[in-house]
């Protein structure tokens, strides 16, 4: 074994653990991922507790009088309605927090289970592929304290958004949202967490990677969303209750407030916790339990340009916001022949919708609709944008640029993926918003004027992928401000409609510049203006990244 001599002054380190505790450490890897996420989670947490309660007290005015609500329940009550929403037993009640669940806990459950599968891969995966967990487990730290403390934080954190919500919607004083309901909603969302961070638990141990580990656990994800909205939507729910999703959503917050579907989902997560930990003991650290397939001998000439190489470590994210969002986009698609007859008597939808124009409430939903499916889209765009950042930190651009390699080519290969790929990405949503809204509406002029009412916000991604390159060249320890951009576009474009924002925030947006297509005529005036900023951002960014420092952890 190889000695470690400590510094002068420095207590040495102790001898490692032999066949002893297998958790020993896990308690000081608890506070250090605290420490390291000590603004990753506040953000995640207050995010999804605040749009929740932002959600729920808008329906103080969307939902003013018991009529409205009726209305609102009538509205979802069709196959495509369920399937966005939630199981139909939520309908026999027009209660606040009857509402809040049905459209609420389906989506937001997703989003938890997100953040989940993030904390353990961030904890797990990522520290043995970048080789701090083997130096970690050579001192006194046993065989499975990485997981039980990436798996506590996760609890933790959920645990955390439970005790929020359950406090804060019971706070907010409104009819049908008590403090009971209240508990059982938040436990939903905390029960659905832990289930997708023990599935991640699991597939970090067949995979080498922290991509692959992470897009494994978010296909499960979609999977059960998928499986929940088929059973919800037909006359058999035997689907749903194949869904983690589906089970939290049978709890039936503000209805029956039932707490048994909830056990299934910690016996799930017990189980795949369980099954996590076993895995591991089978496989080395640092390796995963699928062996890799040997490459090629050569490379292709694809992988040696910079574009052809960045597009090789952006195929997995590409393809799978490309698949997620034609998905989505049929999801929409699907209800837009019954959208007039969903949306009617609901006055502040049917405003902003009269704000929008249109020749039919169905084109002017379908604007509202697509400013969600773009701002999905930036989500992509922005991760794909910050890979440089995290090649940067972990050490491999380095090793590159020493070579003839400019960073102007370089950082152009991943800005040329992040552009073309999020314009691919807006084609895929508009297309799938476009067939499926033909199908619905029986209209087959959807699928260009859909297709082309995605493409026409192309230009608003560029220019969120031009922040991000100004941040990343010049500010790189601040480059996740760049998704201030996304958030502050749904927040400003799509709940500022409903709640009939300033026109000044939604002006703030790139996204609130681009003509409300199909609803409202092409104007290519500000696409043309929108264009130039972006390039004069991306050049302004790449000047200030040849001109520092490299920068690596």
């Amino acid at each position: 074994m190889t000695s470690v001599t400590a510094d002068p002054g420095t207590r040495a380190p102790a001898a490692p653990v032999a066949g002893g505790n297998a958790l020993a450490g896990t308690r000081t890897l608890i506070r250090f991922a605290l420490r390291r996420d000590r603004v990753r989670l506040p953000v995640w947490i207050l995010a999804l507790f605040l749009s929740t309660l932002m959600t729920a007290n808008s329906f103080r005015t969307l939902y003013s009088d018991p009529e409205d609500r009726a209305n609102a329940v009538k509205s979802v009550d069709s196959p495509a309605g369920l399937a966005m929403s939630g199981p139909r037993h939520y309908l026999t009640d027009d209660g606040f927090g009857s509402i809040l669940s049905h459209q609420m806990i389906g989506f937001t459950a997703v989003l938890v289970g997100l953040m989940s599968v993030l904390i353990v891969t961030r904890h797990t995966r990522a520290e043995e592929e970048t080789g701090r967990a083997e130096l970690v487990r050579s001192t006194v730290v046993g065989r499975h304290a990485h997981l039980a403390a990436a798996l506590a934080v996760a609890t933790l954190a959920n645990l955390a958004l439970a005790l929020l919500l359950a406090l804060g919607l019971a706070g907010l004083g409104m009819e049908g949202i008590d403090t009971a309901g209240s508990l059982v909603y938040g436990s939903a969302h905390a029960a659905a967490g832990l289930v997708f961070a023990a599935v991640a638990a699991v597939t970090v141990q067949f995979t080498a990677h922290t991509r692959g580990a992470s897009g494994t656990a978010l296909a499960v994800i979609g999977i059960a969303y998928v499986l929940r909205a088929a059973g919800d939507s037909g006359t058999n729910d035997t689907l749903s209750w194949l869904s983690p999703i589906g089970w939290v959503q049978r709890s039936y917050p503000y209805v029956d407030n039932r707490w048994w579907p909830l056990l299934l989902c910690l016996l799930c997560a017990a189980g795949c916790a369980a099954a996590g930990f076993w895995l591991s003991t089978r496989r080395d650290v640092g390796a995963g339990l699928r062996p890799q397939k040997p490459g090629s001998p050569t490379a292709s000439a694809a992988l040696t340009t910079p574009l052809g190489f960045a597009l090789r470590l952006h195929r997995g994210l590409l393809a799978g916001f490309g698949a997620g969002l034609f998905l989505m986009g049929a999801m929409y698609g699907s209800i837009l022949g019954d959208a007039e007859e969903m949306l009617a008597g609901i006055d502040e939808i049917e405003e902003a919708l009269e704000r929008i124009g249109g020749a039919s409430v169905a084109e002017s939903f379908a604007s509202m609709v697509m400013v969600v499916l773009t701002v999905v889209a930036s989500v992509y765009v922005v991760m794909a944008a910050l890979r440089p950042r995290s090649e940067e930190t972990a050490g491999r651009a380095e090793p590159l640029l020493a070579t003839g390699l400019s960073r102007s080519r370089w950082v152009g290969g991943h800005l040329a993926v992040a552009m073309g790929g999020g314009t691919v990405v807006l084609l895929l949503a508009g297309l799938g918003f476009g067939l499926a809204g033909a199908a619905s509406t029986g209209d087959a002029g959807l699928v260009p004027d859909l297709t082309g009412a995605a493409l026409a916000y192309a230009p608003a991604l560029w220019v969120t992928v031009g922040v991000a390159v100004v941040l990343f060249g010049w500010f790189p320890r601040a480059s996740q401000a760049a998704w201030v951009v996304p958030v502050y576009a749904f927040v400003a474009g799509y709940l500022g409609q409903i709640l009939q924002f300033p026109d000044w925030m939604n002006n703030l947006s790139p996204f609130g510049h681009i003509p409300r297509l199909p609803a409202a005529g092409m104007d290519w005036t500000p696409l043309f203006l929108l264009t130039l900023v972006a390039a004069a951002l991306v050049w302004l960014g790449l000047t200030g990244f040849r001109r520092r420092d490299l920068e690596t952890k």
